[in-house]
């Protein structure tokens, strides 16, 4: 249980259907650290705040059902923070909500409600499981409510994972969500959803990563760099990769006669290389650690849609098995803008999420 309505509501449901419910929430961040990062109006768009763990706890309390905090600070800083500020500096792009789905969500607070008798975990994740009849595989689907589809962020969950696992909003809209808290009479209905992560309250990347260090009283090496062109003109600099995504357009600090988007990022060199709109286009990419779900691992080419970012519309392409098992090459049928390494890559049949990996 989060505090927000989805959750609240998950939880709702499956004790009105008369399930022996418990609400777990986790304790992934301890909101105070870096204080200089808060806006001054405080944090807000973000889930897990104490604000969030209040919210909770009063939900659970109405609904008559125990309730626990558990905490994985320190397994979150280890496997999400630490990871998330190490792709940045390596010129990545990172997703620390799947990374936080694939070793905290679906792994450790898996083994945590098996410890308190819990058989699955039920989620306020927009998305369905279905189960093929014929291989008895656990097929993960997209939800009903596309808008607010999840399956994105869930490209790494496994079979043992999706069979203690439930999601109960998939055959639901947002609107229809809040409306079952209203008839619940939660007093999460009309809490605003979170936005931002959780570990980050403004925003800032880039400040998040340039404080954390400062937390940890980490000496950074030399991080400033050029801003080139794609002939390798130098246009500017620029105080360190970390600030810059492929893709990017404002901020950049420079000034040109046409709009000018970052390319590429070179940690190495210490190098940001921008361009043209349609020097983003890329036809093909390589994906690595890729998680099978619905399907086995191809051993041949297969068709499939592509989604490179959460809200990208997937792109139809040929998906082809390398010697690599855990390595595919995926060739689109028309150049797709700002494949960007570090963030994922999905794999959709119609509403079957085949798999998924990660941008190379």
């Amino acid at each position: 249980m989060s505090g927000g309505v989805d959750s609240s509501v998950v939880a709702g449901m499956l004790h009105r259907s008369g399930r022996r419910v418990v609400g777990l929430t986790m304790q992934l961040w301890n909101q105070r650290r870096l204080p200089e990062l808060t806006p001054e109006s405080g944090p807000t768009g973000r889930c897990c705040s104490l604000d969030d763990v209040y919210d909770a706890r009063f939900v659970a309390q109405q609904l008559g059902i125990p309730y626990y905090v558990i905490n994985f600070e320190d397994r979150f800083e280890e496997q999400v923070v630490k990871p998330f500020i190490s792709e940045y500096l390596a010129g990545r792009t990172p997703i620390p909500c799947t990374l936080c789905n694939n070793f905290i969500k679906f792994d450790q607070f898996l083994e945590m409600a098996a410890g308190v008798g819990a058989e699955r975990i039920a989620t306020g994740h927009y998305a369905r499981l279905g189960q093929d009849e014929e291989t008895g595989r656990y097929q993960l689907l997209t939800s009903v409510d596309r808008g607010k589809d999840q399956t994105y962020f869930l490209f790494g969950l496994k079979q043992d994972q999706l069979a203690r696992t439930q999601f109960p909003l998939g055959e639901y809209t947002k609107p229809q969500v809040r409306e079952l808290a209203r008839e619940l009479g939660l007093p999460v209905a009309e809490k605003p959803d979170s936005q931002e992560i959780c570990f980050v309250p403004n925003g800032d990347y880039a400040a998040f990563i340039d404080g954390y260090f400062r937390e940890q009283g980490i000496a950074r090496e030399q991080t400033e760099g050029d801003i080139v062109d794609t002939d390798g003109h130098v246009l500017g600099d620029h105080a360190g990769v970390h600030h810059f995504t492929v893709g990017q357009r404002r901020g950049l600090g420079i000034a040109a006669r046409e709009p000018l988007y970052v390319i590429s990022t070179e940690p190495a060199s210490q190098r940001v290389i921008v361009g043209r709109n349609d020097d983003l286009l890329r036809a093909r990419m390589a994906v690595k650690e890729v998680n099978w779900i619905s399907i086995a691992p191809i051993v041949a080419p297969v068709r499939a849609h592509v989604r490179i970012r959460n809200k990208h519309l997937p792109a139809p392409a040929m998906i082809s098995p390398t010697p690599d098992p855990t390595r595919v090459e995926v060739h689109f049928d028309e150049p797709q803008r700002a494949v960007t390494p570090g963030q994922g890559a999905v794999f959709y049949s119609g509403d079957i999420v085949l798999g998924g990996g990660w941008i190379e």
